[in-house]
C-alpha cells in the first residue's frame, strides 16, 4: 500500500486579528514550500479578515479556533504536545498583551501556554500601538521568557498611515524563523530513497525466511530526512512502525518486491539509503499450499541480488549512496575491518557497520558502531539514539549532495 502525504516539520500557524491576517495566506504557503505541515489556529476574531474555508483549503487540514470545539481530541493540550514550532502572524497589540498575562482565553493563546516548542510572534499594528509603553513592556517581557519577536516593517498602513509597525514580507519572516529557530530545511530539493526493515522470503503461504530487523533505523533515516526538508520515499518492510506524515511511504514484503520498487524510482532520486536488512537467501521454489510439518525436510535456497552492490554499479555522478553492514566482530577495530571490506565489495559512498552481537541494536532505540567513507574517513558511534545516527548520517550525505 502507497500513502503520499507533504512533507516536513509540524508548525502551528495562529493568525490574530489584524488587517494583515491576510498576508499570512502567503506565509502559509511558504512554509509549506521549507518543509513544514501546518495546521491553523486562528484567534475567533481574525476570522472577520480570513474565513476557516481558506485556512482549510491552504493547508488542507482543520483550522480550529474555539475552544469548545472538538473537546474529546483535548485540542488545547493535543496542538501544542505535536507542535516542532509555533508562529503566530499577525500577532496583534491584544494578542500579545494577552499572551504576555498568561491568559487562556481562547485555543490559541492555550495552546501557546501548553506547548513547550518555539514560539515566535510576528507583530502588525498601528506605530501608535507598536510604540505604546504597555507594547514595548509586553514585548519586553516575551523576549524575557524566552519567545521570539520580530521587529515589525516600516512601510504603508491601513489608509494613508505609514511607519513601523507594518507586516513584514513574507521572506523576512522565513527567514528570521530559520535563524531564531537554529532549524534550517538544509534538504530542500534533495530527493532520497530509503529501504529499512527486513524481508520476508516466502516457503509457503504461512512460513518464510526473515531476519530480525525492526525498521527503526530506516525510519529514522526518513523522518529525519523529511524534518530537514528532504522529498522522502520509504520502502519498508513488514515492520509496526507508525505512518510518518511528511513522505511516501511503500510497504514491500521481500528481496525482489524491494528490487522492483527501487528500479522503478532509482533513476529519479539523488540519495538512496540502503539500511534494509535483505535477506541473502530465498527458497529456490515457494509451494503454493502449506507444507505439512512431515514433508518439511530440506530446503533449497539460492542468494537474492545484491542490492547494494547493484546499484551502487549504475549510479550516476553526483548520486549518493549509503549502505549498512550488521555485524558481529568481537571488538571496534574487527568491527570498522569488517565494515572497510564490505563498502570496498559493494561500491557505495558510505557504510554503517554496526555490531548486533548478543542480540543488540535490532529493535533496540540505541545503536552503535561506525560510519566508514570511501576515502577512509570513519566516525565511530557509541550508544547514541537512531535518530542521532541518521542526523549525523544525513549530515555526510548533505556534504556529498552539495559538493559533487
Amino acid at each position: 500500500m502507497t500513502t503520499k502525504f507533504p512533507r516536513g516539520r509540524e508548525l502551528i500557524l495562529g493568525v490574530g486579528a489584524g488587517i494583515a491576517a491576510y498576508k499570512s495566506a502567503d506565509l502559509l504557503r511558504r512554509l509549506q514550500d521549507n518543509g513544514f505541515l501546518v495546521t491553523v489556529v486562528p484567534t475567533p476574531n481574525s476570522l472577520n479578515f480570513v474565513g476557516k474555508a481558506t485556512w482549510e483549503a491552504l493547508s488542507g487540514r482543520k483550522a480550529q479556533s474555539e475552544l469548545w470545539e472538538h473537546v474529546a481530541d483535548v485540542p488545547h493540550v493535543a496542538l501544542g504536545d505535536k507542535a516542532n514550532l509555533v508562529v503566530i502572524a499577525p500577532a496583534t497589540a491584544d494578542l500579545i498583551a494577552r499572551i504576555a498575562q498568561g491568559r487562556a482565553d481562547d485555543l490559541l493563546t492555550n495552546t501557546v501556554l501548553s506547548t513547550t516548542a518555539p514560539v515566535m510572534l510576528i507583530p502588525a499594528m498601528h506605530p501608535k500601538m507598536w510604540f505604546n509603553p504597555a507594547t514595548v513592556e509586553n514585548v519586553e517581557k516575551l523576549r524575557d521568557r524566552g519567545l521570539f519577536v520580530m521587529e515589525p516593517a516600516t512601510g504603508r498602513l491601513t489608509g494613508a498611515d505609514s511607519g513601523v509597525g507594518r507586516f513584514p514580507e513574507t521572506a523576512a519572516i522565513i527567514t528570521f524563523i530559520e535563524e531564531s529557530y537554529g532549524y534550517c530545511a538544509d534538504l530542500v530539493g534533495v530527493r532520497m530513497l530509503v529501504t529499512a526493515g527486513g524481508t520476508r522470503e516466502p516457503i509457503d503461504p504461512v512460513r518464510y525466511i526473515g531476519n530480525r530487523s525492526s525498521g527503526k533505523q530506516g525510519w529514522a533515516i526518513a523522518h529525519q530526512a523529511a524534518m530537514r526538508g528532504a522529498t522522502v520515499t520509504l520502502l519498508l518492510g513488514p515492520n509496526e512502525l507508525p505512518v510518518i506524515e511528511g513522505i511516501e511511504t511503500v510497504e514491500i514484503e521481500s528481496a525482489l518486491q524491494m528490487r522492483e520498487e527501487i528500479l522503478t524510482r532509482f533513476d529519479d532520486v539523488d540519495v538512496l539509503v540502503m539500511s534494509a536488512a535483505v535477506a541473502d537467501a530465498k527458497p529456490v521454489s515457494v509451494s503454493s499450499n502449506k507444507i505439512k510439518k512431515d514433508k518439511l525436510g530440506a530446503l533449497i535456497l539460492e542468494e537474492n541480488p545484491d542490492l547494494l552492490a547493484e546499484f551502487s554499479a549504475k549510479k550516476r555522478r553526483g548520486q549518493v549512496i549509503a549502505g549498512f553492514a550488521a555485524e558481529t566482530e568481537g571488538d571496534e577495530a574487527a568491527l570498522i575491518e569488517a565494515g572497510k571490506s564490505k563498502l570496498a565489495r559493494k561500491g557505495a559512498d558510505l557504510i554503517y557497520v554496526n555490531d548486533v552481537s548478543d542480540g543488540k541494536v535490532f529493535g533496540s532505540e540505541i545503536t552503535r558502531g561506525a560510519i566508514i567513507t570511501r576515502e577512509g574517513t570513519i566516525t565511530s558511534i557509541n550508544d547514541v539514539t537512531k535518530e542521532r545516527l541518521a542526523d549525523t548520517l544525513l549530515d555526510q550525505i548533505k556534504e556529498r549532495v552539495s559538493h559533487e
